[in-house]
């Protein structure tokens, strides 16, 4: 099954092996995408979906250093470039749309830009600037409900850039701890407004932001990706999780959305998200589900024969396996990525990790 075609009222894909969304840190020029970027998705557009690296909708969300932003012009035709050349290949690639919120330090950002989160509480932990080297997190200011606002505005607005910039849809990043998870979670978020306090409210912004993409672009081009129990950034579980996301997902699937995107990061040593609590969500949820998560062939191949999913994302095998597809289709051997590379800017480590040799005729 993981090399059938996928076919919807949106999407044809050629096989079901999805590209996850990975940063990787090489929009060197006022965040803003270039011709290494174009050729870094190019090669991998064998895969039945891309899902691009988290792009930020705002000014205020590119915590992270060289990571890009869909929120200009300059930006857009930089992006054409890219899936232009994805398009030409033959493949499919969404845009994942992600505001770091909290998980920023102020020296990565531009002029003019601020950190923002749900509250005024600091994101424990460091993060690498190009100016200083290591600093920890800069102390957000507390969102007004006249910043939510403008921060839903900006999704959208990004959301109908993406569609000028030639992408074939967005996904909205809600995991990971960054802005949206950071309303979501009952530990990050301590709000006691419309916002916060039960789960209804917690789940609030991530619905207003989602409802708003979709009445911009429409459902069938939007997914979510949603990463409970996941602990990055400083996040984790809490009272009531599985009630709220099963809450949630029955909310997004109410509004038609594309696909929910599931990962589970237990296979790099954190909790697992459980099996009955995946198996919840597929029930609630009646578009695509992709689930996402130190997978390899054979247990993605196991996974969409038991119903379990429709797609399976991978991440890191394809940073040095441009060819991800062909290698798992004929279990040739995969190439290791040297992750000292993944973030720093240039072609090595990015665009040089070499496809396999043709097959003699």
């Amino acid at each position: 099954m993981l090399f059938d075609p996928l076919s919807s009222a949106s999407l044809q894909l050629a096989n079901r092996v999805v590209m996850a969304p990975m940063t990787r840190s090489r929009a060197v020029e006022a965040n803003t995408p270039n011709a290494l970027i174009a050729t870094h998705y190019a090669q991998r557009a064998t895969a039945g979906l891309i899902i691009t690296e988290g792009t930020s909708p705002s000014p205020n969300g590119l915590g992270y250093p060289r990571i890009p932003g869909l929120f200009n012009q300059a930006q857009v035709v930089a992006w054409k470039a890219v899936t232009d050349a994805v398009h030409a290949k033959g493949g499919m690639i969404f845009v994942q749309l992600m505001h770091t919120g909290r998980v920023t330090q102020s020296a990565n950002l531009p002029a003019g830009a601020e950190v923002v989160g749900p509250t005024a509480e600091l994101c424990p932990g460091q993060m690498y600037t190009d100016a200083h080297g290591m600093q920890p997190h800069s102390v957000p200011r507390a969102m007004t409900e006249a910043d939510i606002a403008t921060a839903v505005g900006e999704y959208a607005q990004s959301a109908r850039l993406a569609i000028e910039a030639g992408f074939d849809g967005v996904e909205l990043h809600a995991a990971n701890g960054y802005l949206i998870e950071q309303f979501l979670n009952g530990n990050v978020n301590q709000r006691t407004d419309g916002y916060g306090g039960d789960m209804e409210r917690r789940n609030r912004f991530a619905l207003e932001v989602t409802r708003a993409t979709v009445d911009a672009i429409g459902a069938d081009r939007v997914g979510i990706r949603l990463s409970p129990f996941g602990v990055f950034n400083s996040t984790g579980a809490f009272p009531g999780v599985e009630a709220q996301y099963i809450a949630l997902t029955e909310e997004l699937s109410k509004l038609g959305l594309l696909y929910l995107h599931v990962l589970d990061h237990s296979a790099m040593g954190t909790p697992p998200v459980p099996a009955q609590l995946k198996a919840k969500l597929r029930a609630a949820f009646k578009g695509l589900f992709i689930l996402a998560g130190g997978f390899d062939r054979e247990s993605a191949e196991a996974a969409l024969v038991a119903g379990q999913a429709d797609l399976i994302a991978f991440a890191r095998p394809f940073i040095a396996n441009p060819d991800l597809v062909e290698r798992m289709r004929t279990q040739a051997p995969l190439a290791a990525p040297d992750m000292e590379l993944a973030y720093t800017p240039g072609a090595k480590g990015y665009t040089d990790y070499p496809a396999l040799e043709a097959s003699p005729a």
